[in-house]
């Protein structure tokens, strides 16, 4: 009896024992199969520190080399409110400061904030709050040191007697883990010139990419490839060098370097910036362009935007102008149909039309000469004088295909394919959409809408011997070392007319900015000039508005050899509205000082040379101040 109670026992005790090791056995097999990568990862996670490391943006320059935007890595403070706790008076007294924050915003950042319940029903506290971020390098210093300088309580003084080492690394502890920087470092888009060439440049979205101007198109360029670093760390959540994995550096983006002078960039927009207080347009733009080659050296629309924060500008602001916004050209647009014409040989300079003493009935409609009571005039004198009746008369007998095949070969209806996003393509119905009147319209400017920057490439096309060019706004990329990784070349589009036909044109250009002509107010001292003007009557919900108007004066010089051609618009000017009397002055002003700081020579006075280099020294001083 009794060795049956023993082997009762002995069974129960391994029945017990084993039971233990087949429970022992499926929570081996649970941990190390079943959970086996989820309790991996977590061990890794509290073991191993590793984060991405961004590469710095690259910057953007302006031909000369000009620093136009740059990035700063820049830090994200944060705090640990579980070790703030009754220190926060403290705290707060010295960050607030440095942080550029009020006291009560930073007390409320360090309050314990609770996160989640651990397995065991306990709340965990978040051990991370961020107190500001986009902190610059020397700020963190600041914040770093005054930090350092906090005792919290563990003053020789206070306590009696010299710190000991638990002491003295508790408070190590207090100041480098109370107040940390996030390892990842942001990035800073900063802009030294504020607004100046703003809708070029573009600005960064919230995630730091490019969302308009340059720096949205050569986004990728600019962004370069992460790095990152991985090694383990410590209970207190710190780097353990000696572990360290892998340490990849990053590779910096790179640099954008523009065709835009910054210099030139700037005479634009100063004397864009009197136009608005003188005429106070919704508006003003302007392009000037190396005719040659199509090169961009400035391109401004005010009024404009600080691309370090374009949120607290209206809306409309941010548009480029230049680019995005179309209207009828008005009398600009006569170069078409005198070209085409030119070209077909269907006309010469000198042949003459009747200008019908200011009144022309066409369909069924009379049109007008604004004002003017031209009777025989020139072609020559219809471009000069800008006549509407003779351009309607030389555009009906050019006819309506012919002229729209010069209406599209100048590039008006596509993308110019500038290295800018937003483009429009502008408004040129085919003839069949035409209506009775529209051949005698559409010479004089108005049935058909442009951008200011294809206005300014058709005249371009004139200037450079008919041949149009695909604007440049870009020269080339490089890297941190300024080496070329990329650059772009001049793209001629089209011969759009030939050289004989362009010679005639220029021509009757330059006569526009002679005595006689409707620019004479963009006439320079020693260089002659050939140009266009415009006015044309605005139109809203299809019908022309009284009294609003777009002026513009396009215009090139040196004529025969031309350096620049710079465009000047004015949306709706007060003070006057004709383009040869209010925008042509502009154009005279901008000119001129780009000439000084360019040191183009002069074509009509050699003697004047040595006055030119005097201005100009008088000018980069000027710019310099």
């Amino acid at each position: 009896m009794a060795k049956l109670k023993q082997y009762r026992l002995m069974f129960v005790v391994a029945f017990l024992l084993g039971a233990c090791f087949v429970a022992l056995a499926v929570r081996l097999v649970e941990l190390q199969v079943f959970r086996h990568e989820s309790l991996r990862a977590q061990s890794r996670a509290q073991t191993t520190y590793s984060f991405n490391r961004e590469p710095r943006r690259g910057e953007i320059r302006d031909s000369r080399g000009n620093l136009l935007a740059t990035s700063l890595f820049v830090k994200t403070v944060c705090a640990n409110p579980q070790l703030v706790s009754n220190r926060m008076a403290e705290v707060v007294k010295v960050l607030a400061p440095l942080l550029k924050t009020n006291e009560a915003f930073l007390a409320q950042r360090l309050q314990p904030r609770i996160v989640r319940t651990n397995e065991r029903g306990a709340l965990v506290f978040s051990e991370s709050s961020v107190l500001k971020r986009k902190v610059r390098q020397e700020e963190w210093a600041q914040i770093t040191n005054a930090i350092g300088r906090l005792t919290f309580g563990y003053e020789r003084e206070k306590l009696g007697r010299a710190l000991t080492s638990a002491e003295k690394e508790k408070l190590s502890e207090l100041r480098t883990r109370m107040i940390f920087a996030e390892p990842q470092e942001d990035q800073l888009r900063l802009y030294p010139r504020q607004s100046l060439a703003a809708h070029v440049l573009g600005f960064l979205d919230e995630d730091g990419r490019g969302a308009s101007g340059i720096e949205r198109v050569f986004d990728k360029d600019m962004t370069g490839v992460r790095g990152w670093r991985e090694s383990g760390k410590n209970s207190r959540n710190m780097e353990q060098v000696e572990f360290r994995a892998s340490d990849i550096e990053p590779q910096a983006g790179l640099n954008v370097v523009l065709t835009i002078d910054e210099q030139v960039q700037n005479i634009v927009e100063s004397e864009l910036a009197e136009a608005m207080i003188q005429h106070t347009p919704v508006s003003a733009s302007c392009v000037v362009v190396r005719p040659k080659t199509g090169r961009i050296l400035a391109m401004a629309s005010l009024p404009a935007f600080d691309p370090a924060q374009p949120g607290k500008s209206n809306l409309a602001n941010l548009n480029n102008r230049v680019i995005a916004d179309v209207a009828e050209p008005g009398s600009t647009f006569k170069i078409v149909v005198v070209a085409g014409a030119l070209e077909e040989n269907l006309i010469s300079l000198e042949d003459r039309f009747d200008c019908e003493m200011g009144k022309f009935v066409f369909a069924g409609q009379t049109l007008h000469d604004a004002g003017h009571h031209f009777g025989v005039l020139s072609v020559e004198d219809i471009v000069a004088k800008s006549s509407n009746i003779g351009a309607a008369k030389i555009g009906i007998k050019l006819g309506p295909e012919r002229l729209y095949s010069y209406i599209r070969a100048f590039g008006f209806g596509a993308a110019t394919g500038i290295d800018l996003r937003g483009e429009v393509n502008g408004i040129s119905y085919p003839p069949a959409k035409w209506s009775k009147l529209s051949i005698s319209r559409i010479p004089m400017g108005q049935g058909i809408a442009t951008t200011p920057l294809q206005m300014t490439m058709a005249m371009c096309a004139i200037a450079n011997g008919g041949k149009l060019m695909r604007p440049m706004m870009v020269d080339h990329l490089e890297d941190e070392q300024r080496n070329v990784r990329r650059r772009f070349e001049p793209q001629i589009i089209r011969q759009v007319i030939s050289e004989t036909t362009s010679r005639r044109m220029v021509t009757a250009l330059k006569a526009v900015v002679a005595t006689n002509g409707t620019a004479l107010g963009a006439k320079l001292d020693y260089f002659t000039v050939a140009g266009k003007t415009g006015t044309a009557q605005k139109s809203e919900g299809g019908r022309y508005v009284e009294g609003k108007y777009f002026s513009s004066f396009i215009g090139f010089f040196p004529a025969d050899d031309p350096e620049l051609c710079i465009a000047v618009m004015l949306d709706d000017p007060k003070n006057g509205y004709y383009g040869g009397k209010i925008v042509a002055p502009i154009f005279k002003d901008i000119a001129e000082r780009a000439a000084n700081y360019l040191n183009i020579h002069p074509d009509t006075a050699p003697e004047a040379k040595l006055e030119i280099a005097e201005r100009s020294a008088r000018n980069a001083t000027r710019n310099t101040n």
